[in-house]
């Protein structure tokens, strides 16, 4: 089994995606993801944002949790002060966890942090999801129509309409994400 120890995130989906003898179309086809996406993934050139890791995870057969440690949501309550900030790579969001699991829960809510100029590759998967911008401003693309959303801002959409999030501007942007995907890794996933 592949531990997420020292070994970068980009070996580790590259080392499952072999395991399962799986080529990088195979894994384009079951993700929802594009081939040139996932290449520049395993190749160290980009980032997936948390919903595109979990798409990949699902297509490698695995949990969240082989590729990305994450902080567990034990509590119906978070802290401001006490919340763990983690990324999935260099230069990409950072996300704080805000929402627990407990049985019928279909909601997951985080805080994240868009850096200056990030954009989120396009993709689309089950449920729902809704932006609140906390700080700062961002355009969202939900199947070719523009949403220039600045501090106070909100987005409701299906998500299984294409979409991305580009902050356009020389800020951080922070928004609060709440989906009804499960991107945490404590949900009922696969596990290698």
């Amino acid at each position: 089994m592949i531990g997420s120890g020292v070994v970068p995130l980009t070996e580790r989906l590259r080392r499952r995606r072999k395991e399962l003898k799986l080529t990088l179309k195979d894994v384009a086809e079951k993700s929802g993801l594009s081939f040139s996406f996932i290449s520049q993934i395993e190749r160290g050139q980009t980032m997936p944002s948390l919903t595109s890791l979990v798409a990949l995870s699902r297509a490698l057969d695995s949990s969240i949790n082989l590729f990305l440690d994450q902080p567990a949501g034990d509590s119906a309550e978070t802290r401001h002060n006490k919340r763990v900030s983690y990324a999935v790579g260099p230069n990409s969001a950072t996300y704080e966890r805000l929402s627990t699991k407990f049985p019928g829960s279909v909601l997951s809510s985080a805080l994240i942090t868009e850096p200056p100029g990030r954009r989120t590759e396009p993709m689309r998967h089950e449920g729902e999801e809704f932006i609140f911008i906390v700080e700062g401003a961002l355009t969202v693309e939900v199947e070719g129509t523009v949403y220039v959303l600045e501090q106070g801002d909100s987005l409701h959409y299906a998500s299984t309409r294409t979409h991305t999030t580009w902050n356009h501007t020389d800020r951080i942007a922070v928004m609060l994400h709440t989906c009804t995907m499960e991107y945490f890794g404590d949900g009922s996933e696969t596990t290698a």
